[in-house]
């Protein structure tokens, strides 16, 4: 899964000989060649965006700064089950410093956009601390499709790429532009061979046989 680069694993990690920091930062840096735009900072989400913000800030020349902080008792929202808890720990999770916000205008890198219901509410305490502008550049493609093999990306219908366009998801989250990183981009990123990898979260194209209808929330309902 190549979501282990993106987000699940430490930046620490090896796989596959690689290390996942040098593929995030990697990710970063094609980031700012694919989706330039002028701006003041570069902010990572932290912490799974924290090395690709690193990475947009050495390809661009623009100054990455810690704009938001993390609160270490808080768990990592998109693995949550549930929305209202996702939710919640988006307000519980991040703390951001206007001192270095306010009036600025600022890329901010993040890992994913899955459901596209947490991303609204990091962007809108940027705003509340005085950003200008907020420029939303995403390490993963579109996520259009679900995943059958372990992730918790329920049903398409949940995934907010699978229905709308760019400029609608743009929009949706309340930022002045967005930017996906392209599959291609990814891989190269990665720097190990496509085949390695399962993309069907992007592409639709699935390593083995799946039954479409048959997804997690359809599932659910048996567990009663």
């Amino acid at each position: 899964c190549i979501f282990e680069y993106i987000y699940f694993a430490r930046p620490d990690s090896m796989i596959a000989g690689r290390r996942v920091y040098s593929a995030r930062e990697a990710m970063g840096a094609g980031l700012a060649r694919e989706h330039p735009v002028a701006a003041d900072l570069v902010i990572g989400v932290p912490d799974s965006a924290t090395t690709a913000g690193i990475g947009y800030s050495q390809e661009s020349g623009i100054p990455f700064t810690e704009g938001l902080l993390k609160n270490r008792y808080v768990g990592r929202t998109f693995i949550e089950p549930d929305q209202r808890i996702r939710e919640l720990g988006v307000k519980l999770k991040f703390n951001p410093m206007p001192e270095r916000l306010e009036g600025k205008s600022v890329i901010l890198v993040d890992d994913s956009i899955v459901r596209g219901t947490t991303t609204p509410r990091v962007i809108a305490l940027l705003r509340r601390a005085g950003v200008k502008e907020v420029h939303m550049r995403i390490c993963a493609p579109p996520i259009r499709h679900p995943c059958f093999l372990g992730v918790d990306m329920a049903s398409s219908w949940e995934l907010i790429a699978a229905y709308k366009e760019v400029p609608e998801v743009a929009q949706f989250i309340g930022a002045d532009t967005l930017g996906y990183m392209s599959v291609e981009g990814l891989i190269d990123a990665v720097g190990l061979p496509r085949e390695l990898f399962c993309l069907a979260c992007f592409t639709g194209d699935y390593p083995v046989p799946v039954q479409l209808g048959m997804d997690k929330l359809a599932l659910e309902p048996l567990k009663e």
